[in-house]
Protein backbone atom coordinates (compact mmCIF):
# COMPACT_ATOMS: atom_id res chain seq x y z
CA UNK A 1 0.00 0.00 0.00
CA UNK A 2 1.40 3.53 -0.71
CA UNK A 3 -0.23 6.95 0.14
CA UNK A 4 -1.21 8.94 -3.35
CA UNK A 5 -2.51 11.87 -2.13
CA UNK A 6 -2.81 13.48 1.28
CA UNK A 7 -6.17 15.83 2.11
CA UNK A 8 -7.79 17.30 5.10
CA UNK A 9 -10.99 17.90 6.47
CA UNK A 10 -14.19 16.32 5.18
CA UNK A 11 -14.10 18.09 2.62
CA UNK A 12 -10.36 16.76 1.19
CA UNK A 13 -12.42 13.26 2.11
CA UNK A 14 -15.02 13.99 -0.37
CA UNK A 15 -13.02 15.78 -3.14
CA UNK A 16 -10.48 12.36 -2.89
CA UNK A 17 -13.70 9.81 -3.66
CA UNK A 18 -15.34 12.52 -6.42
CA UNK A 19 -11.84 12.02 -8.20
CA UNK A 20 -11.98 7.79 -7.22
CA UNK A 21 -15.37 7.73 -8.76
CA UNK A 22 -14.38 9.05 -12.20
CA UNK A 23 -15.06 6.84 -14.91
CA UNK A 24 -17.06 4.51 -12.56
CA UNK A 25 -21.03 3.70 -13.48
CA UNK A 26 -22.30 1.94 -10.90
CA UNK A 27 -21.95 2.25 -7.00
CA UNK A 28 -22.77 0.08 -4.00
CA UNK A 29 -22.06 1.38 -0.46
CA UNK A 30 -21.69 -1.60 1.86
CA UNK A 31 -22.07 -0.53 5.79
CA UNK A 32 -23.53 -1.09 8.90
CA UNK A 33 -27.01 0.61 9.59
CA UNK A 34 -26.93 3.31 11.05
CA UNK A 35 -23.32 4.29 11.40
CA UNK A 36 -22.38 3.95 8.02
CA UNK A 37 -25.45 4.79 5.71
CA UNK A 38 -25.10 8.64 6.97
CA UNK A 39 -21.59 8.37 5.37
CA UNK A 40 -22.94 7.06 1.88
CA UNK A 41 -25.32 9.86 1.67
CA UNK A 42 -22.82 12.37 2.41
CA UNK A 43 -20.11 10.46 -0.17
CA UNK A 44 -22.69 10.13 -2.34
CA UNK A 45 -23.75 14.12 -2.23
CA UNK A 46 -20.42 14.87 -4.33
CA UNK A 47 -21.81 12.77 -7.09
CA UNK A 48 -25.29 13.81 -6.69
CA UNK A 49 -25.18 15.42 -10.34
CA UNK A 50 -22.42 13.22 -12.02
CA UNK A 51 -25.22 10.37 -13.23
CA UNK A 52 -24.38 7.76 -11.65
CA UNK A 53 -26.52 5.19 -9.98
CA UNK A 54 -25.54 4.61 -6.38
CA UNK A 55 -27.16 1.73 -3.92
CA UNK A 56 -26.64 1.22 -0.08
CA UNK A 57 -26.46 -2.41 1.27
CA UNK A 58 -26.91 -2.65 5.22
CA UNK A 59 -24.23 -5.37 6.48
CA UNK A 60 -24.09 -8.22 3.74
CA UNK A 61 -28.23 -8.19 3.19
CA UNK A 62 -28.25 -8.02 -0.75
CA UNK A 63 -31.89 -7.96 -0.06
CA UNK A 64 -32.31 -4.87 1.67
CA UNK A 65 -30.02 -2.94 -0.90
CA UNK A 66 -31.47 0.73 -1.64
CA UNK A 67 -30.39 3.39 -3.89
CA UNK A 68 -28.92 6.54 -2.43
CA UNK A 69 -30.66 9.54 -4.11
CA UNK A 70 -31.01 12.97 -4.53
CA UNK A 71 -33.97 14.03 -2.60
CA UNK A 72 -35.30 17.80 -0.96
CA UNK A 73 -33.70 16.61 2.22
CA UNK A 74 -30.06 16.01 0.57
CA UNK A 75 -28.69 12.39 -0.09
CA UNK A 76 -31.24 9.79 1.32
CA UNK A 77 -31.91 6.30 1.09
CA UNK A 78 -35.04 5.22 -1.30
CA UNK A 79 -36.69 2.22 -2.92
CA UNK A 80 -35.39 -0.74 -2.86
CA UNK A 81 -32.48 -1.22 -5.97
CA UNK A 82 -30.39 -3.94 -7.91
CA UNK A 83 -26.84 -4.18 -6.29
CA UNK A 84 -24.71 -5.19 -8.79
CA UNK A 85 -21.84 -3.03 -9.53
CA UNK A 86 -18.57 -2.17 -11.31
CA UNK A 87 -17.54 0.12 -7.68
CA UNK A 88 -18.21 -1.59 -4.45
CA UNK A 89 -17.71 0.90 -1.37
CA UNK A 90 -16.59 -0.57 2.09
CA UNK A 91 -17.84 1.58 4.83
CA UNK A 92 -15.64 1.36 8.05
CA UNK A 93 -18.26 0.44 10.12
CA UNK A 94 -18.09 -3.26 8.70
CA UNK A 95 -14.50 -3.39 10.58
CA UNK A 96 -15.62 -2.85 13.83
CA UNK A 97 -15.34 -5.76 16.36
CA UNK A 98 -19.29 -5.06 17.79
CA UNK A 99 -20.32 -5.18 14.48
CA UNK A 100 -19.30 -8.59 14.04
CA UNK A 101 -19.32 -9.30 9.94
CA UNK A 102 -17.65 -12.22 8.65
CA UNK A 103 -15.22 -10.85 6.50
CA UNK A 104 -15.63 -14.11 3.98
CA UNK A 105 -19.15 -13.46 3.82
CA UNK A 106 -18.25 -10.01 2.41
CA UNK A 107 -15.85 -11.12 -0.26
CA UNK A 108 -18.81 -13.79 -1.34
CA UNK A 109 -20.93 -10.72 -1.38
CA UNK A 110 -18.45 -8.41 -3.34
CA UNK A 111 -17.84 -10.99 -5.76
CA UNK A 112 -21.60 -12.22 -6.45
CA UNK A 113 -22.39 -8.28 -6.63
CA UNK A 114 -19.35 -7.18 -9.14
CA UNK A 115 -19.56 -10.71 -10.98
CA UNK A 116 -20.44 -9.15 -14.53
CA UNK A 117 -17.96 -5.98 -14.21
CA UNK A 118 -14.60 -7.06 -15.09
CA UNK A 119 -13.60 -4.06 -14.32
CA UNK A 120 -14.59 -3.99 -10.64
CA UNK A 121 -13.20 -1.88 -8.33
CA UNK A 122 -13.12 -2.01 -4.60
CA UNK A 123 -12.41 1.00 -2.21
CA UNK A 124 -12.29 1.22 1.15
CA UNK A 125 -14.14 4.45 3.56
CA UNK A 126 -13.00 4.90 7.21
CA UNK A 127 -12.06 6.64 10.12
CA UNK A 128 -8.90 6.06 12.38
CA UNK A 129 -7.83 3.04 10.65
CA UNK A 130 -10.64 0.71 11.49
CA UNK A 131 -9.76 -1.20 8.46
CA UNK A 132 -6.11 -1.77 9.19
CA UNK A 133 -6.74 -2.74 12.66
CA UNK A 134 -9.00 -4.76 11.93
CA UNK A 135 -6.29 -6.69 9.05
CA UNK A 136 -8.66 -6.72 6.14
CA UNK A 137 -6.25 -3.89 4.55
CA UNK A 138 -5.18 -7.62 3.97
CA UNK A 139 -7.90 -9.77 3.77
CA UNK A 140 -9.88 -7.36 1.29
CA UNK A 141 -8.36 -6.89 -2.31
CA UNK A 142 -8.52 -3.00 -1.98
CA UNK A 143 -8.10 -1.11 -5.14
CA UNK A 144 -7.95 1.94 -2.72
CA UNK A 145 -8.07 2.81 0.65
CA UNK A 146 -9.40 6.42 2.17
CA UNK A 147 -8.49 6.52 5.94
CA UNK A 148 -9.47 9.83 7.64
CA UNK A 149 -8.64 10.95 10.95
CA UNK A 150 -10.17 13.87 13.45
CA UNK A 151 -9.63 15.57 15.61
CA UNK A 152 -12.39 16.66 18.08
CA UNK A 153 -12.48 19.72 20.35
CA UNK A 154 -15.81 20.53 22.35
CA UNK A 155 -15.83 23.85 24.12
CA UNK A 156 -17.68 25.23 27.29
CA UNK A 157 -19.15 28.53 27.69
CA UNK A 158 -20.84 28.04 30.79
Amino acid sequence: MKQIEKAEGIGGMLTAFRKLARGRKKITFIGCPGWCNPFAELLGYVLRDAGKEMVFIPNLRKDMAARVEMTEYGMQLGEKADPSTDTVVLLGGLAMPKMEVDVNGLKNLIDEITGTYPDRQILGACIGGVFQKAGWDKLIDFDYLMDADMEVTTYGFK
